[in-house]
């Protein structure tokens, strides 16, 4: 059966298939262009760069397609607002959020009729989202890359999730790996459509060094781990040297902070540079973000294949799911 659209505010994706917004540079306009074009949400990541170099993005993105792009910007971030305000100058069409939580927004989302998707891992701050204004809801579990709001795996959270949430739609993110799993998410639990990050770091479109990319395929499952990090969450990422030390007890604190990056930080290290260094290819001393399943994607792919094949993988066990359906 042919998967359902999904619909987030006054956007509608043919597939409801949202790629994770990746912070920093991992997923620019480079990747959510070509996202979009497939008829997906591209999602640049936002988060710990310059609001002008956001905003080239965003225009750049949108110049390339006529689909639909969002920004994720963390709420951690010094300069949250002036990200938000920006992508919103630069005609973004929906902000997601996460990392922390922010009522304000949705102010903002209303004041210039641009949909705010709130990235949730608990049924409380689901129904607070939604009645604040929310568009949408992601709940993003243990499996997922990056910063961890919880340890239950995705399909433990997201049933009392649904339960509360009934008027706006529910988005499963964390561990996806294939259109089968996809459609488990939408059929079983009643998900609206997914997100997923990590498929799409092995694509073609994905401007991340080839390195940061080979760490992906030669990872295995032993190889992703748990880890610190200076936002004062857990991180899941590959086990890279740096990783390896930081979690024997090597001492990476940093008391000079060049960049526009945390409001609270714990200076144990320097995300964003350590960030940086994989995302260019330095990978010994480098945090390379991940998701839990990596170790099962051993190819690089283009954006265009990743869609037909989690299209054709879930349309063959599809049948009709209980989600969210728009008043038409």
């Amino acid at each position: 059966m042919k998967l359902p659209p999904l619909t987030i505010g006054k956007f509608t994706a043919r597939i409801p298939l949202i790629q994770g917004g990746m912070s920093i540079r991992v997923s620019t306009s480079a990747l959510a262009a070509p996202v979009a074009q497939c008829g997906g949400i591209g999602v640049i990541g936002g988060s710990g760069i310059p609001a002008g170099e956001l905003q080239e993005d965003i225009r750049a993105a949108k110049k390339a397609t006529d689909g639909i792009i969002a920004v994720n910007i963390m709420y951690a971030m010094k300069n949250f607002y002036e990200l938000v305000m920006g992508s919103i100058e630069a005609g973004i069409d929906m902000i997601i959020t996460g990392a922390g939580f922010s009522r304000d927004i949705f102010k903002i989302g209303k004041t210039y009729n641009t949909p705010i998707v709130m990235i949730v891992s608990s049924p409380s701050l689901a129904k607070l989202a939604e009645k604040l204004g929310a568009a949408a809801v992601i709940v993003e579990a243990k499996e997922a890359g990056g910063h961890l709001g919880t340890d239950r795996p995705l399909r433990e959270i997201f049933p009392p999730i649904r339960e509360v949430i009934k008027n706006i739609p529910l988005i499963a993110a964390g561990g996806i790996t294939n259109g089968f799993e996809m459609a488990e998410m939408m059929d079983k639990y009643g998900a609206d459509g997914i997100q997923i990050a990590s498929r799409f770091v092995l694509s073609n479109e994905c401007d991340v060094s080839d390195a940061f990319k080979q760490a992906y395929l030669d990872a295995k499952k032993e190889d992703i781990v748990l880890t610190s990090s200076p936002v004062g969450m857990p991180g899941r990422a590959i086990n890279t040297p740096f990783v390896q030390a930081m979690n024997a007890g090597e001492d990476f604190s940093t008391k000079k902070c060049p960049h526009l990056c945390l409001k609270k930080c714990d200076h144990h290290y320097c995300i964003n540079e350590r960030l940086l260094l994989s995302k260019t290819g330095n990978i010994k001393e480098g945090l390379v973000f991940s998701g839990e399943n990596t170790y099962k994607m051993k190819s690089i792919l283009s954006v265009s294949e990743i869609f037909r094949q989690f299209t054709e993988q879930a349309e063959s066990v599809y049948k009709e799911g209980r989600g969210f359906c728009p008043a038409v």
